[in-house]
Formats: structure tokens, sequence, C-alpha cells
């Protein structure tokens, strides 16, 4: 693990000057789903000793809103907040996707009577394309990698007047994810309030960063300083530990990860912003631990993709955490059909 020099500082950098932090209002996601009939809490598992540590409790997000994934939060309340600004009906909304962002997307669109675009590059499978069609979404797929779609996404909102909604930010574009982000901490205040006592530690997967980043954020207000968050990657998509080294924004290369939906070799700069004050430090899987940790996983009722399991899979990684750790993790996705 590389221990997080800038941990509850403002790393001055200006490049990330200008970029908000995560937000820590979960009450105004959680006012929006209340209007939704799918929206429920999910459940905090109890798996007792597991991977080292005493007591680990799982946030398990299979089953968000029907839609498979965490992600539900995220683009579906984005799109939500537009259309009670009448921006909605009518509109094209635009992304690139590993899967679930592009499911949120669709999703939303679909509710509020807006057509959906999803860029996806080849290593999505096509099980989630079908998921998107069922959705009514379009789906347009790119030869190149993640960071290709994100850009066939950018080009189509700019050629075609679609409005893009991407779960990343880079300079000059960071309302959207901020308040997707936004959405993001009703998993996490759904969490805080289930925990029987404050972890000791937390693991968080991350991709671009967006999950982690508003969750770490969230437990931060609600904790303190108390827990150790570790972040964890994989290392074939090094972003935020390749940056956080090296104190400013830093653009990766790797081969295609097995992590499909943290398979991204840019961070968002809200997320690494908000990161690089709240994490404690970051952590790098290898294909081999991430697929090692599925068998235990569903072993214990938990079944999930290796991205899904990430953040457990680096639980297992650590040197034993000891009994008197006690972990909090979540489960971001379930398996694939």
């Amino acid at each position: 693990m590389y221990h997080n020099p800038y941990i509850g500082t403002e790393l001055e950098d200006e490049t990330l000057s200008a970029v908000p932090y995560p937000s820590i209002d979960a009450q105004a996601p959680r006012q929006m789903l209340m209007r939704c009939p799918e929206a429920a809490p999910t459940p905090l598992v109890s798996l007792g000793a597991f991977g080292g540590a005493g007591a680990v409790f799982v946030k398990d997000e299979r089953s968000r809103m029907g839609l498979g994934s965490f992600k539900a939060l995220g683009a579906a309340y984005v799109i939500a907040c537009e259309a009670v600004a009448g921006r909605a009906e009518g509109a094209t909304f635009v992304c690139a996707s590993a899967g679930n962002h592009g499911l949120s997307v669709a999703a939303g669109a679909q509710a509020f009577g807006a057509a959906a675009v999803i860029y996806l590059s080849r290593s999505v499978p096509e099980a989630f394309a079908e998921r998107l069609r069922a959705r009514g979404a379009e789906v347009r797929r790119v030869a190149g990698s993640y960071e290709d779609s994100m850009e066939a996404a950018a080009q189509a909102a700019a050629s075609e007047g679609f409005k893009l909604l991407s779960d990343s930010s880079w300079p000059g574009y960071t309302a959207y994810p901020h308040r997707l982000m936004e959405g993001y901490l009703v998993m996490a205040a759904e969490a805080a309030e289930a925990m029987p006592a404050p972890p000791t530690h937390i693991f968080l997967q991350a991709g671009v960063g967006g999950l982690a980043a508003a969750c770490a954020a969230y437990f931060r207000k609600v904790w303190g300083a108390g827990p150790q968050i570790i972040v964890v990657e994989p290392d074939a998509a090094p972003a935020l530990i390749e940056s956080a080294k090296a104190g400013h924004f830093v653009r990766t290369t790797g081969p295609v990860s097995s992590m499909g939906r943290l398979d991204c070799k840019e961070a968002s700069l809200i997320a690494l912003k908000g990161l690089l004050r709240d994490a404690s430090g970051f952590m790098t899987l290898t294909e081999q631990a991430a697929e090692a940790a599925l068998g235990p996983l569903a072993a214990v009722g938990l079944a999930t993709t290796p991205s899904g399991g990430a953040g457990l899979a680096g639980v297992m990684q650590m040197p034993p955490l000891g009994p008197e750790a006690r972990v909090l993790a979540i489960v971001s996705e379930g398996p694939e059909a």
C-alpha cells in the first residue's frame, strides 16, 4: 500500500484549484429518491471474520433499484434533477460506459422522456449492450479503449447537440459529474447508519474514482480521521495511485483488465482532488488477486465480478488486519449474466 502524504490537506495544484471537492450533501439525493418507487436501501451484510479481519461489513449494491449496481444512484439522479428543472424531456444524453453507468443513463432517460446514446469500447461484454438496448438506449461501439469511447461520446455531444453525461470530470467539465457523485452519497449514508460501530478500515474500489471519492468524503464527515480509507485499483489502471505519487494528475497506460468497470487509465479530477485529501492510502490489485476473491465471496452469498469485489480483494491482499479490525467494504455490482 502507498501511504497518502497529502491526507487532511488541500493540495496546491493549478489543475485542481478550479475543481470542486466532492459533495457531502446526502439529503438532496435522498429526498429525490423518495419519489422513485424502486428506491429502497440496500443491505449491509455482516461477514464476521473474513480475510484476516475480525469483523467485515459489506454494503451490497447488487440489487440497487433493479439495475444491479451502485451506478443506479448516479446518472439517473442527474437526469431527475434535469427533469425537475425542465431540461430533460426531449433531450438526448450521451456517455461512454463500461456498462453500469450507461444503464443508469438509459434508465434515467427512459423515465423522464429523454433519449440515451451510449458508447462502449470493445472490451464491454455484449450482455451489457443488450441490457442497454432493453432500456431504450442506442448503443454505439468503439474499436478502441474506454478512453476512446469517452472521446467519441464527447465528439457526438459537440457535433449532434447531445448532453454529455460523463461519470468522470476534467478541466471545464465538472457540473454533471459533481452532481452524479452526490447521488452516490445515498449509499454512503445508508452504510454509515447501518454500521454498528465506526469502522477501523474502509476499502473502496476505484475506476475514475467517483464511488471512492464520494464515499470517502462522506465517511470523513461522519467518522472523522479515525478510519483508514484504502483505495483499490487494478494494477493495469493505476490512475489514482500514480497521481498520488506524483502529486498531480497523471495519465496512465496498461493492458486491458478483467476488472472492466475499474479499467480507467485517467482519474476524474473531482475524485482525485477529494481522495488526495481523504484517502489514507492507495493499493493496486493484480488480475489474479481480483479473480481469487470471487470464490470466497460467492461462498458467503456475495457473487459478483472482479470489479464488484475489488474492495474485498484488497482486504484479502493486505497483511492480516487482526481480530480488532472492523472493516467496511462495498460489493458494487452483481455477477455478469
